[in-house]
């Protein structure tokens, strides 16, 4: 890994930590603030790179990359937020490449246990949209979808339905399965990328 790899790949983490740690706390521009003076930091040390192809190329993939990252920021990846809106949830859906969306309702106990497992997995896998939708919000998509037992997580990607967990069946059927199992059983149908990839 050359040292510019190096200094994107620290860029990355440290927007999807800020992205992750913002999700519960609204500190306003702050978390632009720190990302914007990484994004000095790390650029003085590639200019001061002697070889000026390397140096040049290395700022240019930084640039891109911090915009990138900033985008998918701005979109709400790196969060587990409601969408209480049927019409908006659709079109995140539709928009976005990778989108797990967990259909709950506050009076199952099973769909707040889910709820933690996603949260979990959130900061992890910054490429992928994670929503949570309460299901009184959204009764033709619910209809649509033919959700019938809670808790239960849709799994699109390019805004076709790619998969879906139905309860806890599929983890164990038990309330204490590891958030590993979820991890995994989501990695099998795709829904994750590496970041560079995604």
């Amino acid at each position: 890994m050359s040292s510019t790899d190096s200094k994107i790949a620290t860029l990355k983490s440290r927007v999807t930590q800020s992205a992750s740690s913002s999700q519960h706390v609204d500190d306003g521009d702050h978390s632009d603030l720190d990302d914007e003076a990484l994004f000095a930091q790390l650029e003085e040390e590639i200019e001061n790179d002697s070889n000026v192809e390397l140096r040049e190329q290395g700022i240019q993939r930084l640039k891109r990359e911090m915009e990138r990252l900033q985008d998918l920021k701005s979109s709400g990846h790196g969060q587990y937020n409601e969408i209480t809106d049927e019409k908006e949830v659709i079109r995140t859906s539709a928009r976005e490449s990778r989108c797990v969306i967990h259909f709950y309702h506050n009076d199952f106990r099973r769909c707040q246990i889910m709820d933690k497992h996603l949260a979990a997995l959130v900061p992890k896998y910054f490429g992928t949209r994670f929503l949570r939708v309460f299901v009184e919000n959204v009764p033709w998509l619910v209809e649509k979808l033919a959700i019938k037992v809670l808790p239960c997580v849709v799994c699109f990607i390019d805004g076709v339905t790619k998969d879906r967990i139905v309860g806890f069946e599929e983890l164990g059927n038990n309330d204490k399965f590891e958030t590993a199992t979820l991890e995994w059983r989501l990695l099998n149908c795709g829904m994750f990328l590496l970041l560079d990839h995604s």
